[in-house]
């Protein structure tokens, strides 16, 4: 049965491989199997040929959000990593990841406009992190703390038209692209139905 949690103000839905998603005492929990990962590589010349890695995901409510987790990863190879993802179409998705990169972990984000992009932010002390997901009028950004409190700007950007981004779906996934497998564990996740008002002051 796919886990619903009280923290969201809509349901899930599971994508992609099952990922054993369950869901107690406040934290979500899900395992990506071998090899399994989301991503389209830059260099490639097929837009059909995207990786698949099992992912949760809601229809976010219309207006500004800000969806946010702890996200704790077993690492075990390169590129592990537990991730906050949205999605806005087929050919159109980003994520936010806590990520083994390769050797040290690494808050790291994608975009995808048909193929993704790959961009490494910053080293993390430890194997958690507090990942940050918000819409404010029609761009999205991402932002990551290492308390919940005060949260280093990441990225901003823009996903899809304006009709597309009012109605994406955000949520969960876990990948282990050369690894034989990856556990991943997000507590303290709250949705707030507001967006960031400074994206880089800290807040």
């Amino acid at each position: 049965m796919t886990p619903q949690l009280p923290e969201l103000p809509f349901e899930l839905t599971e994508f992609g491989p099952s990922g054993d998603w369950t869901y107690e005492n406040g934290t979500l929990t899900g395992r990506a199997g071998p090899r399994q990962d989301r991503f389209v590589p830059p260099g490639g010349e097929s837009l059909d040929s995207t990786s698949d890695a099992p992912r949760l995901l809601g229809p976010v409510p219309g207006g500004d959000f800000q969806l946010l987790a702890r996200v704790k990863a077993g690492f075990a190879a390169a590129f592990d990593a537990g991730v906050l993802y949205l999605h806005v179409g087929e050919r159109e998705w980003a994520k936010i990841c806590l990520e083994l990169s390769p050797d040290r972990p690494t808050v790291c984000t994608v975009v995808t406009r048909g193929h993704s992009d790959d961009v490494n932010s910053f080293v993390v002390d430890g194997d958690s992190c507090w990942l940050r997901l918000s819409r404010t009028g029609n761009a999205f950004a991402f932002h990551a703390s290492a308390d919940g409190e005060k949260w280093t700007f990441v990225r901003v950007f823009a996903l899809g038209t304006p009709d597309r981004a009012a109605e994406a779906s955000a949520g969960f996934l876990v990948q282990s692209p050369t690894g034989e497998g990856c556990e991943v564990s997000f507590d303290r996740i709250a949705f707030r139905a507001t967006g960031v008002g400074d994206l880089r002051d800290g807040s």
